[in-house]
């Protein structure tokens, strides 16, 4: 393959941009962290880079000649195809089912503590319990990944996640249910998924050759959209059964994720030579490595500012449900059309990127996503409520198309942890203030009220962006 040009200032760079892959299937991490990333195919063939794919001004690239090293079909022998990939075939599996476990805990602690206490803001901060590793562990975390061995953070983090779901689910069945301990869990659970969930990101390149990756990308993406859309009815549905059954769950998979992971064979890393520089200098050059790419950066805030409001838009959709005497089942019903959608999105997310600028995919969703929030201020019914939430998945599957090709070629395998760790942080991070902030409003306001302010942040945000300059300059479009 045609190693990348040094930087994206490179007279070649969009020559290989357009060359280097073929229909706008994703690479490793979405750079906004909006939704997961999102593929348009599962073609094994290399898509090309997306129009308006962001890109920095002194951005290294590279990870070309270092994707899949560690592939055991290297060396000039014919690939091994993705489907009959032993050590990738484990580790997606692995993953999915730990994604699983996650997401039908995710939607069943604010649950569980909504319907037990019947407030709209301990349920808030259960959840931001739980989101607030984005916010606070991504950096380390992203350099850890990069430090330590990547099969055993996987392994440490599952075995992990099993002990929090079993003690939840003990504490519950007792009886004796106190607040600072289900926030305590949430935390742990949060800690442990984002280090798992980095160590997987980081370690697919090792296992699949570098022409498979947008393939074994965009299986991720679809089995990361799969595990949305039946985790969510599955976690609320489970609350509805008995408050303990989402946790025992939980434990189950885990343990199945921990022992296919221990079947994946390999090193899930290239060996770093020299002296190992302490971890505050890790962090310092992934935050100087993403500071150089400006277009990105403002892409990701939009996405960011973006991800708070709907975190609050979820928690207000939950508390009208509930005070119009609907069931948890139907919050999962809500929760898991918008899963579809997203992974719809990202099917056709390819069609999109190739016909229109990132620039314009990012105004034009914010636009939509203000449009499709004022309605759930007055709608209560499950299914209408559904189709605008699908509608809004689609929207976050397509956004992340562009991102995630562009970060998988740009970030070499010494720094893809943090490179992913500093995306899902801008993306992911400012979740964590959503829930306790729109628990608070909900209580003061309502949820009606409430819905209405979010969608006036969200039309702020797309004037914010179509008046930015930074989103005016894309390098891949000079």
């Amino acid at each position: 393959m045609t190693p990348p040009p040094k930087t994206a200032t490179d007279p070649a760079v969009l020559q290989w941009h357009l060359n280097a892959s073929g229909d706008g299937t994703p690479g490793e991490a979405a750079p906004a962290g909006a939704t997961p990333q999102a593929g348009a195919t599962l073609t094994e063939g290399t898509p090309p880079a997306p129009a308006g794919a962001p890109a920095g001004a002194d951005v290294e690239a590279g990870a070309d000649a270092e994707a899949g090293s560690g592939n055991p079909a290297g060396g000039g022998e014919a690939a091994v195809p993705l489907r009959r990939n032993r050590d990738f075939s484990l580790l997606w599996g692995g993953a999915g089912l730990s994604l699983l476990a996650g997401r039908a805990t995710a939607v069943a602690y604010p649950l569980t503590v909504l319907w037990l206490t019947g407030s709209p803001g301990d349920a808030g901060l259960v959840g931001t319990a739980l989101l607030l590793p984005q916010l606070l562990v991504q950096l380390p975390g992203g350099a850890l990944v990069d430090r330590w061995d990547r099969r055993r953070i996987m392994l440490g983090a599952g075995l992990g996640q099993a002990l929090v779901a079993g003690a939840v689910a003990a504490l519950l069945l007792s009886g004796h249910v106190w607040l600072w301990a289900l926030l305590a869990a949430a935390f742990v659970e949060g800690t442990l998924g984002v280090l798992h969930q980095l160590a997987e990101r980081a370690a697919v390149p090792a296992v699949v050759p570098a022409e498979q990756l947008p393939a074994a990308l965009t299986g991720n993406e679809a089995r990361t959209r799969g595990a949305a859309i039946a985790g969510q009815p599955l976690g609320s549905g489970l609350v509805a059964l008995g408050a303990s059954l989402p946790y025992v769950a939980a434990l189950v998979g885990q343990l199945a994720s921990v022992a296919l992971l221990f079947g994946v064979r390999g090193k899930l890393q290239t060996e770093r030579t020299g002296p190992r520089p302490d971890l505050l200098a890790d962090v310092k050059e992934g935050l100087v490595w993403m500071w150089r790419q400006h277009f990105l950066r403002a892409v990701m805030a939009a996405v960011a500012v973006s991800n708070l409001l709907f975190q609050g838009l979820n928690l207000a959709v939950m508390t009208g449900i509930q005070e119009n005497g609907g069931s948890q089942f139907e919050i999962g019903l809500v929760l898991s059309l918008s899963g579809a959608g997203g992974l719809v999105g990202a099917i056709s997310g390819g069609w999109w990127a190739t016909r229109f600028s990132l620039r314009t995919l990012v105004l034009g969703g914010l636009a939509v996503w203000t449009a499709l929030m004022v309605p759930v201020a007055v709608l209560r019914d499950p299914f209408a409520l559904g189709a605008l939430f699908a509608a809004s998945g689609y929207v976050g599957g397509v956004f992340n198309v562009a991102g995630g090709v562009f970060m998988v070629r740009v970030a070499p395998d010494r720094m893809r942890g943090r490179a992913n760790s500093l995306a899902m942080l801008v993306g992911g991070g400012a979740m964590a203030a959503g829930p306790v902030a729109a628990g608070f409003a909900l209580e003061a306001y309502g949820p009606a009220r409430t819905v209405l302010g979010l969608s006036a942040a969200m039309g702020l945000t797309a004037l914010a962006a179509l008046l930015s300059p930074a989103l005016r300059r894309n390098p891949l479009e000079a």
